[in-house]
């Protein structure tokens, strides 16, 4: 199957010219995207992004992944996240048994309609195996669902995003993340609202959470 997406992949690019985001981040490596892990919190809740969304070569990586869909930002995504994942996986197992759980920031079920396709969840399904089969995490892209649709916070005052996602997420099954560590991450966080809000299901349904973006803008 994932032989035959890279022939449809070369066949598209030769028939259809890629944008310029999309040309300049396939011709990079995962080397060539600057990293700069950076916490900050909102509400006491920590949020760690990787990269810095200001740097030009994250810009063309995100917004090959969001609006392109691009197949390499994935690729490229999933490398970088899956070297910071093992590191504090392999360190939590030093201390605890406790199973391991990957969740993507949901879209409504509208928006990804719209879009065809949740940009976070192609770079999750594009991590090595053992962060999704169970044997260092298990990915479960349906534990968390976005039950209200909301307006984009990039349109929003930073003072109106918490009250514009307040209650728009819910967990699936709670018996699935009690007594869990979830790892809930997104694409690009600003405030954190997103992230936050969408971690409160999850944390009275008995998950420990840690929140995660690729890049804050």
């Amino acid at each position: 199957m994932r032989h035959l997406l890279a022939v449809l992949e070369v066949i598209f690019d030769t028939v259809l010219p890629l944008r310029g985001r999309s040309a300049r981040t396939k011709a990079r490596t995962a080397d060539e995207i600057p990293l700069c892990p950076t916490v900050h919190e909102l509400l006491q809740a920590r949020i760690t992004t990787l990269m810095d969304y200001r740097q030009s070569e994250v810009q063309d990586l995100i917004r090959s992944l969001k609006y392109d869909g691009s197949r390499h930002a994935a690729q490229l995504a999933a490398q970088l996240l899956a070297d910071y994942l093992r590191e504090e996986i392999s360190s939590h197992r030093s201390f605890s048994q406790q199973k391991v759980l990957i969740i993507p920031v949901p879209l409504h079920s509208t928006r990804a309609r719209e879009r065809g396709f949740n940009q976070i969840e192609l770079v999750l399904q594009a991590l090595p195996q053992e962060f999704r089969d169970g044997t260092l995490a298990t990915l479960m892209p349906g534990a968390l669902v976005r039950i209200r649709a909301t307006s984009q916070q990039t349109h929003l005052h930073r003072s109106l995003r918490l009250s514009n996602v307040a209650g728009a997420f819910a967990v699936f099954e709670a018996t699935f993340v009690n007594k869990k560590l979830v790892f809930l991450i997104d694409d690009v966080t600003t405030t954190g609202a997103t992230l936050v809000n969408a971690a409160t299901p999850l944390r009275r349904a008995g998950a420990d959470v840690t929140l995660l973006a690729l890049a804050r803008a």
